[in-house]
């Protein structure tokens, strides 16, 4: 997949990348990780992430969004808050590379590694992950920070038995 570029989201891209989240909802809804109607985040929270954190677009020929992933910056860990490719373009390799650029640009500036939650059961989350170098941490191992997005996470309505929270250290 050597047409596809990887670069920081700018103002302009935040309503495609919000159009590439909700299509990708389907993707989940397929693997019983949600249901109802597709949500996304907002423009201000992909601004936030875009201005406060890292946000990454993948780029088909003729600068056409087709995948991104972002990522805050807290308690010196870059948490991955969402990373989504558009139905038409998964199963390419493509969120395998803006992966490895989040992760990547995490490492460069210098954090203790990178955390996550994800779906449990979808074949296609913790597993993807797993093969990124993140590793499931359950009971006393999850810090209080992670333990914070799981709640918010089940109080948004996902469900906490399918709940999992991931981490790498760089």
């Amino acid at each position: 997949m050597t047409d596809i570029t990887i670069e920081p989201a700018l103002s302009e891209h935040l309503a495609a990348l919000r159009a590439i989240e909700l299509a990708a909802f389907e993707t989940l809804r397929k693997a019983g990780a949600v249901s109802g109607s597709p949500v996304a985040n907002s423009l201000e929270a992909l601004h936030q992430l875009c201005t406060q954190g890292v946000l990454l677009v993948a780029f088909a020929p003729g600068e056409i969004p087709v995948g991104f992933a972002g990522a805050v910056i807290t308690e010196n860990w870059l948490h991955i808050a969402e990373a989504d490719v558009h139905p038409d373009w998964q199963r390419q390799g493509i969120g395998r590379r803006l992966m490895h650029a989040l992760l990547s640009e995490g490492k460069a500036r210098g954090l203790n590694g990178a955390s996550l939650t994800t779906d449990r059961d979808a074949p296609f989350n913790a597993p993807f992950y797993a093969s990124l170098g993140f590793d499931i941490v359950e009971g006393c191992a999850i810090s209080s920070r992670l333990k914070a997005v799981l709640a918010a996470e089940t109080q948004a309505g996902l469900d906490p038995k399918r709940r999992v929270a991931m981490q790498l250290l760089y």
